[in-house]
């Protein structure tokens, strides 16, 4: 099996925190374990036999792994995350990662506040609540084993999610949680990375505060693990740059990424990957911003361009749509509407 490209991303970071340039994108392509048979995005030739016409008709799960593929063969992502049933196809039996330099990974736990799925409200109505559905096994070998010295063959590193909330009875439990898995992982050479996500409800606290609440939380919750528990990353919501820049500055070591969120229009992306790394970030894990675009694979080209300091921004908007002229695919939006920013929640300085 060849190096990955994030082993040597990583090492370059550490070595040298404020001189590095390397920085680290990941594809989302985990969907199916939150939003189920939407994950794949919509379709857009007409619904069979009029369903669901009011809202839409969506992709395969072929489609979906397409997609996936088309990704692994393009080699400018460094990490693609996948749910544990689509590396088993991917990873284990048609062993795409093999001769790649991309590592995959996939999501190893499922909080509620995940559970997108149509007429459902846990992921606004209801506190995070635990929950894990993929074993560690499964995502390393496809199946229980009690020798986990020999060769992985599916991955090696995972995601790993909390969501505080400010409620106690919910964030011990998540606590409690986080805690056995570092046990088993360290037990099991599993790696992993951790998403912190902003509360999913109201937290009783100003949206300002939103950011230093994250901040402290997850120091808090990071001071009690030694080197061999701690994740090789963070990923959590980019809520300004002066939450960004604070958490980046305490401890160079605790390397910093950032999620995509919502699609939004192209700039929305763009402008975000840029401003990340401006403010320290060393990774982008973009899910939905890839998989809705209009053309995943040269959204993620413009994505490197941006993270390598080779095209700013609003210029990529305009290169990407040309790319999509060029092919002869019809734009979501205008150019002049995809120059534009949305106004997100979490968009002050």
């Amino acid at each position: 099996m060849i190096s990955k490209r994030l082993d040597r991303k990583l090492a370059d970071i550490h070595a040298d925190p404020h001189g590095s340039r390397e920085f680290i994108i990941a594809d989302a392509k985990d969907a199916d374990m939150a939003f189920g048979i939407t994950a794949p995005g919509p379709e857009r030739l007409a619904c069979k036999h009029g369903y669901n016409e009011s809202e839409g008709c969506y992709k395969t799960l072929g489609d979906y792994r397409e997609q996936i593929r088309s990704v692994i063969r393009q080699d400018l992502v460094d990490i693609v995350l996948l749910s544990a049933s689509n590396l088993e196809q991917l990873g284990m039996k048609e062993r795409l990662f093999e001769n790649s330099e991309i590592t995959p990974a996939a999501r190893a736990n499922d909080t509620t506040d995940v559970w997108v799925v149509r007429g459902g409200k846990y992921p606004t109505d209801y506190p995070s609540r635990s929950f894990r559905t993929a074993t560690l096994d499964h995502i390393k070998y496809g199946r229980l084993t009690q020798d986990h010295s020999q060769p992985v063959q599916g991955a090696d590193l995972g995601l790993y999610s909390i969501t505080y909330t400010n409620n106690l009875e919910y964030d011990h439990q998540a606590l409690m949680a986080f805690q056995d898995f570092r046990i088993e992982a360290e037990k099991k050479k599993f790696r992993y990375f951790l998403e912190v996500f902003n509360p999913n409800v109201d937290p009783g606290i100003p949206d300002k505060k939103v950011g230093a609440f994250l901040n402290d939380h997850i120091v808090r919750t990071l001071a009690g693990v030694t080197e061999a528990g701690r994740p090789v990353f963070l990923k959590i919501p980019y809520n300004g740059p002066g939450p960004l820049e604070e958490l980046v500055s305490y401890d160079p070591q605790l390397i910093v990424g950032i999620l995509g969120g919502s699609s939004g229009t192209t700039l929305d992306a763009f402008q975000l990957i840029h401003d990340a790394r401006k403010y320290g970030a060393r990774v982008a894990l973009f899910g939905r911003k890839i998989n809705l675009s209009e053309h995943p694979l040269a959204f993620i080209e413009m994505l490197r361009r941006i993270a390598d300091g080779e095209v700013a921004p609003a210029e990529a908007v305009k290169a990407y749509h040309g790319v999509l002229q060029t092919l002869g695919v019809k734009p979501i939006r205008s150019l002049q509407q995809d120059l534009q920013l949305s106004k997100t929640k979490f968009s002050y300085k």
